[in-house]
């Protein structure tokens, strides 16, 4: 499990050179994004009850036999289990904006995922589609473009740092497709 620092570092000790350059450079802006990084990430945090109630919604309002007999989600069990595999995934992808990294996501989170849901039945398309819920609210927040959700923000853009985050939600679909 790496942050920037320490993935820059492990890098160039690998390789026998000294940090700078590009590196050197990479490392000074996300410094610099530092704020809105903890910005980014406190929004996630705040609402991420709503984020991952609002996706399973979705799912089960694009597909009411998930909730039928029968169902992946017809339980209140199986509905709890769903909510809380979704508030693990966001927290994990909040770990990895604050890290700068996804290191921690892949270790922690997605490493026999996709394998769990085989064995538990799990349709992954239904999880897929939720993460992607999921991932259109979480760039809204750090865009704060989120509706009836705005928050104080640091100055700036943050268009990289929205496209990171849908980088974060893009390496779990990998995972579990």
């Amino acid at each position: 499990m790496f942050d920037a620092f320490s993935r820059k570092v492990a890098t160039a000790d690998t390789s026998g050179k000294f940090i700078g350059g590009s590196d050197l450079d990479e490392l000074k802006k996300f410094i610099s994004l530092g704020n809105r990084r903890l910005d980014a990430a406190n929004f996630i945090a705040s609402n991420s009850s709503c984020i991952v109630s609002d996706a399973v919604s979705g799912i089960v309002c694009e597909n009411s036999g998930l909730t039928e007999p029968g169902g992946s989600i017809y339980t209140n069990r199986k509905m709890a289990a769903c909510l809380r595999d979704g508030d693990i995934v966001l927290r994990y992808i909040t770990y990895a904006v604050l890290a700068g990294d996804a290191s921690v996501l892949n270790d922690r989170c997605l490493n026999g995922l996709k394998e769990t849901y085989a064995a538990l039945g799990v349709p992954t398309a239904s999880v897929g589609r939720a993460v992607g819920i999921m991932k259109a609210a979480a760039v809204a927040f750090v865009n704060n473009t989120a509706s009836q959700r705005k928050m104080t923000v640091t100055e700036g853009d943050c268009s990289d740092l929205a496209t990171e985050v849908a980088g974060y939600f893009d390496t779990v679909l990998k995972s579990i497709s």
